[in-house]
């Protein structure tokens, strides 16, 4: 049944892009703690994504669970061969969690600094290990006889240095874009003019990756640049451009929450251009989706387990930002 796979994919591409949206931003906000020297104000931006965040990553575990179950091959070879930069990831997000955990209980200000370090550099590294993933996986994964046949380092490349830099611009600009829609004043001011410079660095980097890409396989510059496939692939670089001017735009005319949705509109679109170079393949250069799969009736039982889970996922999370929506300001407390 060659349709289970399809559906699949489709899941699990969900999954990872509602990661990449919703634990993007407080990514970003965690990032940015480098830049904000006045504790009343780290206890506002912490505040401000404290009741969704460990929230926002249920759609990791549910894009690796469901990668691990459905496409095992697809898990057996992406593992071995990135596995350093996916234990760094983890371990980043485990930092980050416990700072958000502990912070508000440090005895000292001093001890408090310490777990905003933790933030800081937990979600700056897990961004930038995100990132070495995608740029390792797009550069292809050696495999012989169905098993990893490449090295430990392979994944260390220029490439995925400057994807692991891009992730961590651009969730930087999304947690700007959402400090500039949940807080108020002068630390809104200051995300504000933070999000100017990360939106231009970010399209700069959108730019580059963009044009690497198609020269890392054949495949991906014939789907890019071949006629009529041209025709059809054009219209994303064109959003991408007039969703630049939007963002551009709201930042300048005061919009609160325009920002934020012309950022994460970015990502959609580059997750878009990712999905048009590697479809149908979910290891580059030879594994399909196909290939990879698990057996029919693994995936149909599956399948219904999903079909109960994402819905309730959805629902939760909807209501979880719908109860601690407005503004942040200080003295509040969200958790």
């Amino acid at each position: 049944m060659t349709w289970l796979p399809v559906i699949w994919a489709g899941v699990i591409a969900f999954a990872v892009l509602a990661y990449v949206l919703l634990d993007g931003f407080d990514l970003g906000v965690g990032i940015l703690f480098a830049a904000e020297r006045r504790e009343e104000d780290r206890d506002v931006m912490v505040n401000s994504v404290v009741p969704v965040w460990d929230g926002n990553e249920t759609w990791l575990v549910l894009g690796g669970g469901g990668l691990f179950a459905v496409f095992p091959l697809a898990y057996a070879v992406i593992m071995p061969a990135l596995y350093p930069a996916i234990i760094a990831m983890l371990l980043s997000l485990v930092f980050r969690g416990v700072g958000f955990e502990f912070r508000f209980s440090a005895a000292t200000t001093r001890g408090r600094i310490w777990w905003d370090r933790a933030i800081c550099v937990g979600s700056a590294l897990a961004a930038f290990c995100q990132g070495l993933i995608l740029g390792g996986l797009l550069e292809g994964i050696r495999v012989q006889d169905r098993v990893y046949a490449g090295g430990w380092w392979d994944w260390l490349t220029p490439f995925t240095l400057l994807c692991g830099a891009a992730l961590v611009i651009g969730y930087a600009l999304q947690g700007a874009c959402w400090l500039v829609w949940r807080c108020e004043g002068a630390l809104q001011l200051r995300a504000r003019q933070q999000a100017r410079v990360l939106a231009v660095t970010t399209l700069v980097l959108i730019v580059v990756v963009s044009l690497w890409t198609p020269l890392l396989h054949p495949r991906f510059s014939e789907r890019w640049f071949t006629w009529p496939n041209i025709a059809l692939t054009s219209p994303v670089p064109i959003l991408v451009a007039l969703v630049g001017w939007l963002l551009w735009r709201g930042l300048s005319r005061g919009h609160h929450a325009t920002p934020l949705l012309c950022a994460q509109a970015w990502f959609v679109l580059c997750y878009a251009g990712l999905g048009i170079s590697l479809w149908p393949l979910i290891v580059p250069p030879d594994i399909t989706i196909w290939d990879a799969a698990a057996p029919p009736a693994s995936q149909r039982f599956l399948l219904i387990g999903a079909l109960i889970l994402v819905p309730i996922i959805l629902a939760y999370t909807g209501f979880a930002y719908w109860v601690f929506r407005g503004k942040v300001r200080p003295g509040m407390h969200t958790y």
